[in-house]
């Protein structure tokens, strides 16, 4: 009987322990996975793919981990450059006192290199997308690109000019330039993006909802993150800001509304009705002060709900794990109940659903076979992921950014035993202190 004919593929990681994530699926404890096209062509134990597959490289993870990269579904990237310059303050304070007036002087280039920090830090930390809202968004999706992330990016839109394209009715045209630009391009893709009911008006709203249906994108907005916020649109408009958005016909399957800290019963009723998806961003709400999103609410009403850390100026890092804890455990204190937010239900937020919320859960989220490969390495042979009686509790509540070893997106090598491949730290490093010094001359002033 003739040897079996092996597929050719381009890249076999093996010898690791493999978490899918996929649906009713177990670790495989000695496992491999095989990658071509940028797709996974096989799962499954380190005999079966190594007697089906061979290729031109193959990589011993050494025992470690192998799991889905994670999805920060909304983000602030080009925000690390204003780490830590204005913490302990009101969101309100925060962004009129220093935040707008560091913005109105921005431009494409100090976007674009604090991007490059933002994704350096997230490929170091195993996020292999992020959904971004912020200015000169094709800047943003430039450095995504040439980090070799994932991104789905938007500019943000809202009545008044933009440092970037001017006047709000330009704000369409270069979502539109956007779009046309990045259209078919295997890691970039676009969403409409008003910033909120207290910035943005109802026919701009009303506008931003017809673009996204006009070019089949999601519509992504800040929505109920604080009280001062429920209060300033009810006495605007005599409504919540769930409400708001029902009577101007915005709540839809298409709608990604981030943090939903204040809401009723009824209007997650509604939200669920409306098949409105969530984003859950913990440490920023904690820290602004916000208040605390009722996720397992949200959860219980079938709301897909994802995990985002939100930009640096909030939060003030980029790593989902130290997010996923955070989440875990702040929920559990605030309901005085140890069994809310389960481990295995917080990973599923920052994985395959965080996909489902961005729409991107049949390409990304789990490691199935047609997927894209976007594949992370932890290494768990460290004195604290030590002993493990359960792998998906020790990524929740002992694991950080720091023992991702290797990173694959697209089925590329983006990182390797910690080593960046695609950017040079160094310079990214050294950019962000003449950065620093222009955005510290300007709030000055």
């Amino acid at each position: 009987m003739s040897q079996q004919t092996k597929k050719s593929v381009d890249l076999i990681l093996t010898n690791g322990v493999l978490l899918t994530l996929s649906p009713n699926s177990e670790p495989i404890i000695d496992g491999a996975l095989a990658i071509i096209s940028g797709r996974i062509a096989g799962i499954g134990t380190k005999a079966y793919v190594e007697n089906s597959f061979e290729a031109p490289r193959t990589i011993d993870v050494r025992g470690g981990l192998i799991m889905p990269g994670l999805v920060n579904a909304h983000n602030h990237a080009a925000m690390t450059c204003y780490r830590g310059m204005a913490d302990d303050l009101p969101l309100m304070d925060w962004l009129n006192r220093y935040i707008f007036p560091a913005e109105s002087k921005s431009d494409g280039d100090q976007v674009y290199w604090s991007t490059l920090l933002a994704c350096a830090e997230m490929i170091r930390s195993g996020t292999t997308i992020f959904c971004d809202m912020y200015l000169f968004e094709d800047r943003v999706a430039e450095a995504a690109k040439e980090a070799g992330m994932r991104a789905m990016v938007g500019e943000v839109l809202y009545d008044f000019p933009s440092p970037n394209y001017g006047p709000p009715e330009k704000g369409f045209e270069y979502i539109e330039a956007l779009i046309n630009r990045w259209q078919g391009d295997p890691l970039i893709s676009i969403a409409i993006e008003p910033h909120a009911l207290y910035t943005c008006s109802p026919i701009l709203l009303g506008q931003c909802r017809d673009l996204a249906e006009w070019y089949g994108v999601p519509m992504i907005i800040h929505l109920a993150e604080t009280r001062s916020e429920v209060e300033e649109v009810y006495n605007k408009y005599g409504k919540s800001p769930v409400n708001h958005m029902e009577n101007l016909g915005l709540l839809s399957p298409s709608l990604i509304a981030c943090h939903c800290v204040w809401l009723t019963d009824a209007e997650m009723d509604l939200l669920a009705r409306r098949g409105v998806k969530v984003v859950h961003n913990p440490e920023s709400n904690m820290k602004l002060a916000s208040g605390v999103a009722p996720i397992p609410e949200l959860l219980a009403r079938g709301v897909p709900v994802g995990l985002g850390t939100d930009g640096c100026a909030s939060n003030n890092n980029l790593d989902l794990f130290q997010e996923m804890d955070s989440a875990a455990k702040l929920h559990k204190v605030h309901r005085l109940d140890s069994t809310v937010m389960p481990a295995d239900v917080v990973l599923h937020m920052a994985t395959l659903g965080g996909a489902k919320v961005l729409g991107l859960d049949k390409e990304i989220g789990s490691l199935e076979v047609g997927k894209k490969a976007d594949v992370i390495v932890l290494d768990f042979n460290r004195p604290h992921l030590q002993p493990i009686y359960n792998i998906v509790s020790h990524l929740v509540y002992s694991a950080t950014g720091a023992d991702v070893r290797d990173v694959i997106i697209d089925g590329k090598l983006v990182m390797r035993d910690r080593k960046l491949l695609t950017l040079d730290e160094e310079k990214i490093l050294q950019k962000m202190q003449e950065i620093k010094g222009k955005i510290l001359q300007r709030v000055s002033h």
